[in-house]
């Protein structure tokens, strides 16, 4: 029998049928890299004419057009519960400062939250836990993360956020790190010193690392439902990992981001250890793809070639110098790191007094910059 016929009346049949699926699913996989997509070119050490740009708590009080959402959110936890609230403030920084990636509006305490541990957002005073965790017994209260909470909000304000970004820039994901939620849960509040928390580890240590168990399996949880809403790379915040020594830091901070950081593979991580110098080769080591470096770090800690690509470091304070002054601490900070191997931020978050033109004088400066 002469299959020719059947054979090209099935590859008809195929193209026909089957073409047009096929270049659907190409086609919509595609529009999954934002245009603008130097963040995680760097993220995936791919050549960059230039560092991408963006600022840690970028969404926020020195822009007015933040202050205008807060007030008729009538208060940040509003903000918080309300998705189209979050997703508004999470696109200003794009729309009016031209950054190279949007992160998503939230809070890192929004994991002890859905955790049954509430807090509340006190004015001028920060976030308040009427009941911290101190012993084994109050962790009764305490829950497995899963959908139906807070954390819903977050999801929901990310996928209106990619809708309405179009794939115009990256959208960063965050979660707080396991030690820095710690130190909340248990101090109650902000502290200089995180005493209450500190004393724990020494005196309660299987307890602490119970809790902070606990808060990985959230942490991880969240990060990939963040990642199943649209966000194209995540960023961990060890706020708090500066009061602790090496040693403890490597006891009760680095195992946990050692264990989140081999579980989110989808897209890549940026670790950020505020004050965490004693250790950054240990981080180095971590399976992420990108260090942040706060300003009181030298951009050369782990050599002329790291391994990692290198978040910051500009101190905060520099945007209160005169424009051209800024341009200029914003020129050196870039030529001090390895080309290509450099995303440039600040060394902390923005303060709220900050204008936004010394904002966009240092977003310009590093959108202007070519590497030679």
């Amino acid at each position: 029998m002469d299959w020719t016929l059947p054979l090209l009346a099935g590859s008809f049949f195929y193209l026909y049928f089957y073409t047009p699926i096929l270049s659907t699913i190409f086609y919509s996989s595609s529009l999954m890299r934002p245009l603008n997509d130097l963040l995680l070119k760097v993220a995936e050490g791919l050549p960059v004419e230039r560092p991408p740009v963006w600022m840690m708590r970028q969404a926020g009080r020195f822009l007015p057009e933040y202050r205008a959402v807060r007030a008729t959110a009538g208060s940040f936890q509003n903000m918080l519960q309300h998705p189209e609230f979050a997703a508004e403030v999470t696109l200003q920084p794009v729309d009016l400062l031209g950054v190279d990636a949007a992160i998503i509006f939230s809070d890192i305490l929004v994991i002890p939250e859905a955790m049954g541990c509430p807090y509340v957002m006190e004015e001028k005073k920060g976030p308040v836990f009427p009941n911290p965790i101190r012993s084994l017994s109050d962790t009764s209260t305490l829950k497995p993360v899963s959908s139906g909470t807070n954390l819903d909000d977050t999801f929901e304000a990310i996928k209106i956020v990619k809708e309405k970004l179009q794939n115009s820039v990256p959208l960063i994901g965050f979660a707080g790190a396991p030690w820095t939620l710690l130190a909340y849960m248990i101090e109650g509040k902000g502290s200089k010193t995180f005493s209450i928390a500190k004393a724990a580890l020494y005196q309660n240590p299987d307890f602490c690392h119970y809790v902070l168990q606990q808060i990985t399996d959230a942490t991880i949880w969240y990060l990939k439902s963040q990642i199943a809403a649209g966000v194209n790379i995540v960023q961990l915040f060890d706020s708090w990992a500066g009061q602790l020594s090496k040693d403890d830091f490597m006891k009760f901070s680095y195992p946990y981001l050692l264990k989140i950081a081999e579980a989110i593979t989808e897209v890549p991580m940026i670790i950020f250890a505020k004050g965490a110098h004693y250790c950054l080769q240990e981080l180095s080591q971590l399976p992420v793809q990108v260090i942040g470096l706060d300003w009181t770090i030298s951009p050369n800690c782990l050599g002329n070639t790291p391994a990692v690509a290198l978040q910051g470091n500009l101190d905060p304070c520099v945007l209160y110098a005169p424009l051209p002054r800024i341009e200029n601490e914003t020129l050196d900070m870039i030529r001090s790191f390895p080309p290509g191997k450099h995303i440039a931020n600040l060394g902390h978050g923005i303060y709220p007094d900050i204008s936004p033109e010394a904002a966009k004088c240092f977003i310009n400066t590093v959108k202007n910059y070519r590497y030679s």
